[in-house]
């Protein structure tokens, strides 16, 4: 048997993650002197506390969460899909959770390289290629595969956010300086910092400008994209219209940022991601 095991950069809550068919271990919160697990608490009252002036902080998993569910399964074949190391200790966590466990040899830690839209898609597909009868060796050589074909966009509203949280190449920290324009991130192909990929004045021209810079990749059937945000549903919308209306066949989900990650991005930040299928 296999048994896939995530965390909530894949946005399943634990109980949605189960119904579906996996494990889904949520990141840490903090806010305000409340510590508060991902994508269980509510957001109207996060984002009413983050607009009275209390920052929040975030942390991986905590260790004897991760272990807990790897030795839930110990007489399956545990692949673990992690979010990118390097923008969070999860995948960090994982692998001493591993090496603690006394089946270490059947768990299988591996690192997306990516996060949240990107990050679902390989998670949901992993739980079909398992309920399939793929082996985890095919289930790992398809995630390889898909980490080598996806790119993240982030346009934040409050650069302070990210630049807070360490998350960024020292080129993409000196964008703090322009706070007046819609500065544009881009994820490292390695997965592990968040660099300047350019500067705009508009949230509309900040999107047009990663569509043209993703022409050249042709977009379409054989693509999905996500638009993630925190709380900023009109601009993720004005966002869908515009890669509808520039790439035919090309589908787009857009989802809510769970609290970890606007605590990064900041509120009404954006993320836009595809992945190959």
């Amino acid at each position: 048997m296999i048994q896939i095991i995530t965390d909530s950069s894949s946005l399943y809550t634990p109980e949605e993650a189960r119904e579906a068919g996996f494990e889904a271990v949520p990141l840490c919160v903090c806010i305000g002197g409340s510590h508060e697990r991902d994508l269980l608490l509510d957001m109207n009252q996060y984002y009413a506390k983050i607009d009275q002036g209390l920052l929040p902080t975030t942390s991986q998993p905590p260790l004897g969460d991760v272990l807990e569910a790897f030795e839930a399964y110990k007489d399956s074949e545990i692949i673990d899909i992690a979010m990118a190391d390097g923008l969070s200790g999860t995948y960090q966590t994982a692998c001493g959770a591993r090496e603690m466990s006394d089946h270490k040899e059947r768990i299988h830690v591996f690192n997306s390289r990516t996060l949240c839209g990107p990050h679902r898609y390989m998670v949901q597909t992993a739980q079909k290629m398992k309920e399939s009868g793929a082996t985890a060796q095919e289930i790992l050589t398809w995630l390889r595969e898909a980490a080598d074909n996806t790119e993240s966009f982030l346009i934040p509203q409050d650069f302070s956010f990210l630049k807070r949280g360490g998350r960024l190449t020292p080129l993409a920290a000196a964008t703090g300086s322009v706070l007046k324009l819609k500065p544009i991130m881009k994820l490292t192909k390695d997965g592990k910092r968040l660099d300047k990929f350019g500067i705009k004045r508009t949230m509309v021209s900040a999107a047009q400008s990663i569509i043209d810079n993703l022409r050249e990749k042709q977009l379409g059937s054989n693509h999905i994209l996500y638009i993630s945000h925190g709380n900023a549903p009109d601009d993720a919308a004005k966002i869908s219209a515009l890669f509808r209306n520039t790439f035919q066949n090309l589908e787009v989900r857009i989802l809510d940022l769970s609290a970890a990650f606007v605590a990064q991005g900041g509120p009404r930040c954006v993320a836009i991601q595809y992945i190959r299928r």
